[in-house]
Protein backbone atom coordinates (compact mmCIF):
# COMPACT_ATOMS: atom_id res chain seq x y z
CA UNK A 1 0.00 0.00 0.00
CA UNK A 2 1.49 3.36 -1.02
CA UNK A 3 1.54 6.25 1.39
CA UNK A 4 -0.19 9.42 0.18
CA UNK A 5 1.17 12.59 1.73
CA UNK A 6 -1.48 14.74 3.36
CA UNK A 7 -1.38 18.21 1.81
CA UNK A 8 -3.23 20.90 3.70
CA UNK A 9 -4.70 24.19 2.50
CA UNK A 10 -2.00 26.04 4.48
CA UNK A 11 0.67 24.34 2.34
CA UNK A 12 -0.65 25.68 -0.98
CA UNK A 13 -2.68 28.86 -0.30
CA UNK A 14 -1.57 32.30 -1.47
CA UNK A 15 -0.68 34.43 1.54
CA UNK A 16 -0.18 37.69 -0.33
CA UNK A 17 -3.42 39.24 -1.53
CA UNK A 18 -5.14 42.60 -1.69
CA UNK A 19 -7.65 43.96 0.82
CA UNK A 20 -9.83 47.02 0.34
CA UNK A 21 -12.73 48.82 1.95
CA UNK A 22 -16.01 48.31 0.14
CA UNK A 23 -16.67 52.03 -0.22
CA UNK A 24 -13.81 52.63 -2.68
CA UNK A 25 -14.48 52.53 -6.40
CA UNK A 26 -13.60 49.63 -8.65
CA UNK A 27 -11.10 51.91 -10.43
CA UNK A 28 -9.36 52.70 -7.11
CA UNK A 29 -9.25 49.02 -6.17
CA UNK A 30 -7.67 48.11 -9.52
CA UNK A 31 -5.12 50.93 -9.31
CA UNK A 32 -4.10 49.82 -5.81
CA UNK A 33 -3.80 46.09 -6.61
CA UNK A 34 -0.36 44.74 -5.76
CA UNK A 35 -1.17 41.07 -6.37
CA UNK A 36 -3.17 40.76 -9.63
CA UNK A 37 -2.03 37.12 -9.97
CA UNK A 38 -4.50 36.26 -7.18
CA UNK A 39 -7.34 37.51 -9.44
CA UNK A 40 -9.43 38.56 -6.45
CA UNK A 41 -9.70 41.22 -3.76
CA UNK A 42 -10.84 40.71 -0.17
CA UNK A 43 -13.28 43.36 1.08
CA UNK A 44 -12.75 44.24 4.74
CA UNK A 45 -15.42 44.05 7.39
CA UNK A 46 -17.04 47.38 8.29
CA UNK A 47 -17.45 46.43 11.97
CA UNK A 48 -16.82 43.34 14.17
CA UNK A 49 -20.24 41.80 13.45
CA UNK A 50 -19.92 42.22 9.69
CA UNK A 51 -18.56 39.60 7.26
CA UNK A 52 -15.75 39.72 4.71
CA UNK A 53 -16.55 40.10 1.04
CA UNK A 54 -14.67 39.25 -2.15
CA UNK A 55 -14.53 40.61 -5.68
CA UNK A 56 -13.08 38.49 -8.45
CA UNK A 57 -11.63 40.10 -11.55
CA UNK A 58 -14.28 38.16 -13.46
CA UNK A 59 -16.94 39.97 -11.36
CA UNK A 60 -15.51 43.28 -12.55
CA UNK A 61 -15.62 42.05 -16.15
CA UNK A 62 -19.25 40.86 -15.83
CA UNK A 63 -20.74 43.62 -13.68
CA UNK A 64 -18.77 46.67 -14.82
CA UNK A 65 -17.07 46.14 -18.18
CA UNK A 66 -19.76 44.02 -19.88
CA UNK A 67 -22.52 46.36 -18.69
CA UNK A 68 -20.58 49.43 -19.88
CA UNK A 69 -20.51 50.93 -16.39
CA UNK A 70 -17.77 53.33 -15.37
CA UNK A 71 -15.30 51.79 -12.89
CA UNK A 72 -14.92 55.31 -11.47
CA UNK A 73 -18.61 55.31 -10.51
CA UNK A 74 -19.09 51.76 -9.24
CA UNK A 75 -18.21 51.01 -5.64
CA UNK A 76 -16.67 47.68 -4.71
CA UNK A 77 -19.54 46.89 -2.32
CA UNK A 78 -21.99 46.97 -5.26
CA UNK A 79 -20.41 43.98 -6.99
CA UNK A 80 -18.81 41.97 -4.17
CA UNK A 81 -19.90 38.55 -2.97
CA UNK A 82 -20.79 38.50 0.73
CA UNK A 83 -20.89 36.49 2.97
CA UNK A 84 -18.21 34.09 1.78
CA UNK A 85 -17.77 30.37 2.06
CA UNK A 86 -14.33 30.01 3.62
CA UNK A 87 -11.97 27.12 4.29
CA UNK A 88 -9.73 26.21 7.19
CA UNK A 89 -5.95 26.20 6.75
CA UNK A 90 -5.95 22.69 8.26
CA UNK A 91 -8.29 21.22 5.61
CA UNK A 92 -6.97 18.48 3.33
CA UNK A 93 -6.78 19.89 -0.23
CA UNK A 94 -8.78 16.93 -1.56
CA UNK A 95 -11.76 17.98 0.56
CA UNK A 96 -11.19 21.62 -0.32
CA UNK A 97 -11.36 20.77 -4.04
CA UNK A 98 -14.62 18.91 -3.44
CA UNK A 99 -16.06 21.84 -1.50
CA UNK A 100 -15.16 24.37 -4.21
CA UNK A 101 -16.63 22.07 -6.85
CA UNK A 102 -19.83 21.39 -4.90
CA UNK A 103 -20.57 25.10 -4.54
CA UNK A 104 -19.23 26.04 -8.00
CA UNK A 105 -16.57 28.39 -6.60
CA UNK A 106 -13.30 29.35 -8.26
CA UNK A 107 -11.57 30.42 -5.06
CA UNK A 108 -12.20 30.86 -1.37
CA UNK A 109 -10.65 32.80 1.49
CA UNK A 110 -8.73 30.85 4.11
CA UNK A 111 -9.90 31.89 7.58
CA UNK A 112 -8.18 31.54 10.93
CA UNK A 113 -9.07 33.35 14.16
CA UNK A 114 -11.82 35.31 12.39
CA UNK A 115 -9.42 36.80 9.85
CA UNK A 116 -8.49 36.06 6.25
CA UNK A 117 -4.95 34.65 6.15
CA UNK A 118 -4.90 33.48 2.54
CA UNK A 119 -6.78 32.72 -0.65
CA UNK A 120 -6.99 29.37 -2.37
CA UNK A 121 -8.27 28.37 -5.78
CA UNK A 122 -8.20 25.34 -8.06
CA UNK A 123 -4.95 26.51 -9.65
CA UNK A 124 -3.19 26.46 -6.27
CA UNK A 125 -4.66 23.07 -5.43
CA UNK A 126 -3.61 21.50 -8.71
CA UNK A 127 -0.25 23.12 -9.44
CA UNK A 128 1.12 23.51 -5.93
CA UNK A 129 -0.80 20.69 -4.28
CA UNK A 130 0.21 18.03 -6.79
CA UNK A 131 3.82 19.16 -6.45
CA UNK A 132 3.59 18.60 -2.68
CA UNK A 133 1.93 15.23 -3.30
CA UNK A 134 4.88 13.98 -5.33
CA UNK A 135 7.43 14.72 -2.61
Amino acid sequence: MSHIKLVRVRDVMKTEFDRVDGIITVAQALRNMKHPEVRSIIVNKRHPDDEFGMVLLSDIARHVLAKDRSPERVNVYEIMAKPLLSVSPQMDIRYCARLLDRFNLLRAPVMENDDVIGILGFTDIVLRGMEEYRQ
